[in-house]
Formats: structure tokens, C-alpha cells, sequence
């Protein structure tokens, strides 16, 4: 199974191919590439997929993905926690 999570982008660097970010997942960052999405900014969410932001996606959207993958999977379970 395949699984693109969504997550915040909390830092940003580089350019071009090479642009990359920390981007937040419940308690856990990542290193993200950000080469396919340059309009992400610091704050904005976006949805990933092994390592590569695919796109932006509001809020709103992303805590409702995440509030969904918590019901789907049991806390011990879950893709997007650190526990």
C-alpha cells in the first residue's frame, strides 16, 4: 500500500532541484524534498510521498487526512506519530 501524508513545512532551503525542507508530521520532522512543489512556504502544508512533497493542500484538508489516518490506524500504529 502506498500512503502520501500530509504534513507542515517548517523550514526551507535551497533552490531548484535541490530545494528541500523540514516538514512536520504530528511530533516528528523529516527532510523533505520541496524540488516539485516551489511555491511552499514555511507554514504551508503539504502532501508527502517517500520523501517528496507532491503538492500544497489547505489546512483544513491536511488535518482532516491526518484526524482520518489516526482513526484507520491505532495510535502504536500510526505512520504519522512518533510514539
Amino acid at each position: 500500500m502506498c500512503l502520501a501524508v500530509p504534513g507542515q513545512v517548517t523550514s526551507v532551503r535551497g533552490e531548484g532541484l535541490a530545494r528541500s525542507g523540514k516538514v512536520k508530521f504530528g511530533g516528528v520532522l523529516r527532510e523533505v524534498s520541496l524540488a516539485y512543489v516551489p511555491e511552499a512556504t514555511v507554514g504551508d502544508y503539504v502532501i508527502v510521498h517517500v520523501g517528496f512533497a507532491l503538492s500544497k493542500v489547505d489546512e483544513a484538508e491536511a488535518q482532516q487526512t491526518l484526524r482520518d489516518l489516526a482513526e484507520i490506524f491505532p495510535l502504536s500504529e500510526s505512520p504519522i506519530t512518533d510514539s
